[in-house]
Protein backbone atom coordinates (compact mmCIF):
# COMPACT_ATOMS: atom_id res chain seq x y z
CA UNK A 1 0.00 0.00 0.00
CA UNK A 2 1.36 3.45 -1.16
CA UNK A 3 1.77 6.22 1.79
CA UNK A 4 2.95 9.55 2.72
CA UNK A 5 4.01 8.07 5.95
CA UNK A 6 8.13 7.63 6.36
CA UNK A 7 9.80 4.08 6.64
CA UNK A 8 10.00 5.30 10.84
CA UNK A 9 6.41 6.20 10.96
CA UNK A 10 5.51 2.74 9.43
CA UNK A 11 7.69 0.84 11.62
CA UNK A 12 7.12 2.64 15.04
CA UNK A 13 3.03 1.90 13.73
CA UNK A 14 3.72 -1.54 12.83
CA UNK A 15 5.10 -2.59 16.30
CA UNK A 16 2.17 -1.07 17.94
CA UNK A 17 -0.24 -2.91 15.83
CA UNK A 18 1.28 -6.41 16.62
CA UNK A 19 0.28 -5.48 20.11
CA UNK A 20 -3.32 -5.95 19.81
CA UNK A 21 -5.63 -8.00 17.73
CA UNK A 22 -5.99 -7.38 14.09
CA UNK A 23 -10.08 -6.56 14.01
CA UNK A 24 -8.52 -3.52 16.70
CA UNK A 25 -6.38 -1.19 14.56
CA UNK A 26 -7.68 1.73 16.33
CA UNK A 27 -6.05 0.64 19.81
CA UNK A 28 -2.82 2.32 18.01
CA UNK A 29 -3.74 5.30 16.88
CA UNK A 30 -2.51 7.66 19.52
CA UNK A 31 0.99 5.78 18.73
CA UNK A 32 0.41 6.37 15.20
CA UNK A 33 -0.42 10.03 15.92
CA UNK A 34 2.68 10.27 18.35
CA UNK A 35 4.89 8.63 15.62
CA UNK A 36 3.70 11.71 13.06
CA UNK A 37 4.07 14.49 15.76
CA UNK A 38 7.72 12.75 16.45
CA UNK A 39 8.48 13.21 13.23
CA UNK A 40 6.81 16.24 11.93
CA UNK A 41 6.29 18.35 14.91
CA UNK A 42 2.47 18.40 13.91
CA UNK A 43 -0.28 16.55 12.76
CA UNK A 44 -1.36 17.90 8.58
CA UNK A 45 -4.54 16.82 7.55
CA UNK A 46 -2.63 14.46 4.93
CA UNK A 47 -0.76 13.15 7.59
CA UNK A 48 -3.99 12.10 9.42
CA UNK A 49 -5.79 10.52 6.07
CA UNK A 50 -2.42 8.53 5.62
CA UNK A 51 -2.69 7.25 9.42
CA UNK A 52 -6.28 6.48 9.01
CA UNK A 53 -5.89 4.10 6.28
CA UNK A 54 -3.06 2.80 7.18
CA UNK A 55 -5.17 1.71 10.26
CA UNK A 56 -8.18 0.86 7.90
CA UNK A 57 -10.25 4.00 9.88
CA UNK A 58 -12.42 6.01 8.97
CA UNK A 59 -10.75 9.43 8.67
CA UNK A 60 -13.05 10.86 11.40
CA UNK A 61 -11.91 8.50 14.14
CA UNK A 62 -8.36 10.06 13.92
CA UNK A 63 -9.34 13.38 13.61
CA UNK A 64 -11.77 13.18 16.46
CA UNK A 65 -8.59 11.68 19.15
CA UNK A 66 -6.28 14.46 17.55
CA UNK A 67 -8.88 17.14 17.92
CA UNK A 68 -9.21 15.76 21.38
CA UNK A 69 -6.02 15.40 23.09
CA UNK A 70 -3.82 18.82 23.79
CA UNK A 71 -0.75 16.60 23.01
CA UNK A 72 -1.17 16.83 19.04
CA UNK A 73 -0.88 19.99 17.57
CA UNK A 74 -2.77 20.29 14.35
CA UNK A 75 -0.87 23.80 12.92
CA UNK A 76 1.78 23.91 11.16
CA UNK A 77 3.02 27.56 12.11
CA UNK A 78 2.98 25.64 15.89
CA UNK A 79 5.65 23.14 14.16
CA UNK A 80 8.38 23.99 17.30
CA UNK A 81 11.46 21.08 16.95
CA UNK A 82 10.53 21.96 21.29
CA UNK A 83 7.11 22.31 22.61
CA UNK A 84 6.20 24.03 25.68
CA UNK A 85 3.00 24.46 27.85
CA UNK A 86 2.62 25.94 30.94
CA UNK A 87 -0.73 25.10 33.11
CA UNK A 88 -2.70 28.51 33.95
CA UNK A 89 -6.00 26.71 35.63
CA UNK A 90 -5.93 27.84 39.26
CA UNK A 91 -3.61 26.36 41.60
CA UNK A 92 -0.75 27.01 38.83
CA UNK A 93 -2.73 30.29 38.73
CA UNK A 94 -2.22 30.95 42.02
CA UNK A 95 1.09 29.99 42.48
CA UNK A 96 3.01 32.08 40.08
CA UNK A 97 2.36 30.60 36.73
CA UNK A 98 1.70 33.75 34.76
CA UNK A 99 5.42 35.08 35.98
CA UNK A 100 6.31 31.40 34.49
CA UNK A 101 5.13 32.80 31.24
CA UNK A 102 6.41 35.87 31.41
CA UNK A 103 9.75 34.33 31.89
CA UNK A 104 9.45 32.05 28.91
CA UNK A 105 8.41 34.98 26.46
CA UNK A 106 10.83 37.39 27.65
CA UNK A 107 13.61 34.60 27.50
CA UNK A 108 12.45 32.80 24.17
CA UNK A 109 11.23 36.39 22.30
CA UNK A 110 7.96 34.98 21.51
CA UNK A 111 4.44 35.05 23.13
CA UNK A 112 1.90 31.92 23.97
CA UNK A 113 0.91 30.26 20.89
CA UNK A 114 3.96 31.33 18.90
CA UNK A 115 7.27 29.35 17.42
CA UNK A 116 11.18 31.23 18.12
CA UNK A 117 11.99 32.20 14.32
CA UNK A 118 14.68 29.26 14.27
CA UNK A 119 12.22 26.84 14.88
CA UNK A 120 13.45 25.21 18.19
CA UNK A 121 9.96 26.52 20.28
CA UNK A 122 7.10 26.68 20.28
CA UNK A 123 5.21 28.17 23.03
CA UNK A 124 1.59 26.04 23.10
CA UNK A 125 -1.63 28.61 23.87
CA UNK A 126 -2.21 28.16 27.45
CA UNK A 127 -3.01 24.89 29.16
CA UNK A 128 -6.33 24.69 31.22
CA UNK A 129 -4.80 21.87 33.19
CA UNK A 130 -2.19 19.74 33.26
CA UNK A 131 -3.16 17.46 36.29
CA UNK A 132 -0.10 18.38 38.35
CA UNK A 133 -1.83 20.51 40.92
CA UNK A 134 0.40 19.72 43.96
CA UNK A 135 3.36 20.57 42.17
CA UNK A 136 2.02 24.13 41.07
CA UNK A 137 3.88 26.06 38.84
CA UNK A 138 4.06 23.31 36.46
CA UNK A 139 4.98 23.06 32.90
CA UNK A 140 5.53 20.36 29.96
CA UNK A 141 8.88 20.70 28.02
CA UNK A 142 8.28 18.01 25.30
CA UNK A 143 5.31 16.47 27.15
CA UNK A 144 8.05 15.54 30.21
CA UNK A 145 5.98 17.37 33.41
CA UNK A 146 8.31 19.77 35.17
CA UNK A 147 6.83 21.10 39.20
CA UNK A 148 7.89 23.40 41.67
CA UNK A 149 8.92 25.89 38.61
CA UNK A 150 10.51 28.95 39.34
CA UNK A 151 12.62 31.24 36.55
CA UNK A 152 15.35 29.87 37.45
CA UNK A 153 14.24 26.23 37.15
CA UNK A 154 13.08 26.97 33.49
CA UNK A 155 16.18 28.79 32.75
CA UNK A 156 17.93 25.55 33.38
CA UNK A 157 15.27 23.14 31.46
CA UNK A 158 15.61 25.35 28.58
CA UNK A 159 19.64 25.74 28.79
CA UNK A 160 19.33 22.05 28.67
CA UNK A 161 17.13 21.89 25.81
CA UNK A 162 19.61 24.17 23.78
CA UNK A 163 23.11 22.23 24.84
CA UNK A 164 21.71 18.95 23.70
CA UNK A 165 20.06 20.82 19.88
CA UNK A 166 24.16 21.99 20.02
CA UNK A 167 24.93 18.69 20.52
CA UNK A 168 22.57 16.90 18.45
CA UNK A 169 23.54 19.46 15.28
CA UNK A 170 27.43 19.01 15.93
CA UNK A 171 27.13 15.48 15.77
CA UNK A 172 24.65 15.97 12.13
CA UNK A 173 27.79 17.95 11.27
CA UNK A 174 30.44 15.46 11.78
CA UNK A 175 28.33 12.55 9.98
CA UNK A 176 27.19 15.09 6.93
Amino acid sequence: MATILSKHEQKEINSWLKRYPEDRSQSALLAALRAVMHEDHYLSTEKMDAVAAYLELPRIAVYEVASFYSMFEMNEKAAGKNTIAVCTNVSCMLNGSDKIVEHIEERLGIKLGETTPDGEFFFKMEEECLAACCGAPMMQLNHVYHENLTPEKVDELLDNVISETKKMSGKEANNG
